[in-house]
């Protein structure tokens, strides 16, 4: 397994992950859906959802192996 570190960004700051997690490659992208939903529903509970973050995956050597964007990790159904 290798080690994987989820950074939270908005386009003008961001919150790194020092640790990382170690994981089987095919599980990174659920990971990262994952922690994404976990951030959104933090801030729902608070009475709002800020669309504009998104989680970077990198691997040990600082590559960007996964993209989830927050506006993409839930569907949104409106009121009809």
């Amino acid at each position: 397994m290798k080690r994987y570190f989820f950074h939270l960004r908005d386009g003008t700051d961001e919150i790194l992950d020092p640790e990382g997690v170690e994981l089987l490659a095919d599980a990174v992208a659920d990971a990262a859906v994952l922690a994404a939903r976990d951030c959104m529903a933090a801030d729902v509970k608070r009475g709002k959802l800020d669309l504009r973050y998104w989680i970077d995956v990198h691997d040990a050597d600082d590559n960007v192996v996964e993209c989830v964007p927050f506006a993409d990790a839930v569907e949104v159904i409106p009121r009809s």
